[in-house]
């Protein structure tokens, strides 16, 4: 059995302020005995101003939330899946990378994972979106190992509706998926549960999904709002735990052992075709 702990946060654009919360956050988790400690996209800033973004960026090196949890987990023996952090990575175009970062229990970054699908959408009037205009994507699907025979899959946010991507981590043997965003309130209320759990069932797997939550605070651009509910779903489609809407920590107990119950009684993974013909 693994403790594993979704840390929910409402971010703001000051990377610093939000690195402190974020840590004592994840310092609570590991007090309460999770071994595997996950936090949301975008952990260290919200933001959509690209310009306020270029002035408090780091890169990775400098990175201050980025430095608290790799303490954090250095001191408490945990492994911390950073949902993502927006970094300056010398892209020759400018852009950023939306990152995610396994830490291990020693704090060294075990594996990182950029964002594969840019959130390019028009929603409503009210809810657009360019990610692409700031973010430069990932190509390169990411499977780590993790605490207690976990062996996650790295996902973000938007990724969780391309099924393929869940499909093939959990073929190459991801036991657990994560899927930790930064939701918009209209998805969110119509989407991301029954998202998330359509992954769970499809793979056979956990999926971990910590989120941003309420309404941020900005200094520059115009303000946002996430729609929060840091899910856990078991192999076969169950929500085991749900943060509601307010920042905090939600701890869930993962046995792995459901997972190969579960791919046991609905073996789909085994059963795929390779289809072929005119459609």
């Amino acid at each position: 059995m693994t403790k594993a702990a979704l840390v929910q946060l409402c971010s703001s654009d000051d990377p610093d302020h939000n690195a402190e919360i974020v840590a004592a956050f994840a310092l609570d988790a590991a007090s309460a005995g999770a071994a595997l400690i996950c936090t949301p996209e975008v952990t260290n800033c919200v933001s959509s101003d690209y310009a306020h973004q270029e002035t408090v960026l780091r890169g990775e090196a400098e990175d201050s939330t980025l430095a608290a949890l790799r303490e954090v987990a250095a001191e408490r023996s945990v492994w911390v899946n950073i949902g993502s952090l927006a970094l300056k990575v010398g892209h020759a175009d400018g852009r950023f990378a939306n990152r995610s970062f396994l830490i291990d229990s020693t704090g060294k970054i075990a594996a990182r994972y950029d964002k594969a699908h840019m959130f390019n959408v028009d929603v409503d009037p009210a809810t657009t979106f360019r990610e692409s205009a700031g973010y430069a994507p990932g190509d390169q699907l990411v499977l780590a190992k993790g605490p207690n025979g976990a062996q996650i899959g790295l996902t973000i946010c938007y990724d969780v509706r391309f099924p393929e991507m869940y499909r093939r981590l959990a073929v190459a043997g991801a036991n657990v998926i994560t899927a930790h965003a930064a939701f918009t309130v209209p998805t969110g209320r119509a989407h991301w549960e029954v998202l998330l759990r359509a992954r769970a069932i499809e793979t056979g797997s956990f999926i971990l999904a910590a989120a941003q939550t309420g309404r941020h605070t900005v200094r520059a651009g115009a303000a946002r709002k996430s729609w929060g509910h840091s899910l856990a779903v078991s192999p076969w489609g169950e929500v085991v735990a749900n943060a509601g809407t307010e920042p905090g920590v939600t701890l869930v107990d993962l046995d792995l052992g459901e997972v190969a119950s579960a791919r046991r009684r609905i073996p789909n993974l085994r059963h795929a075709r390779a289809l072929f013909g005119p459609l």
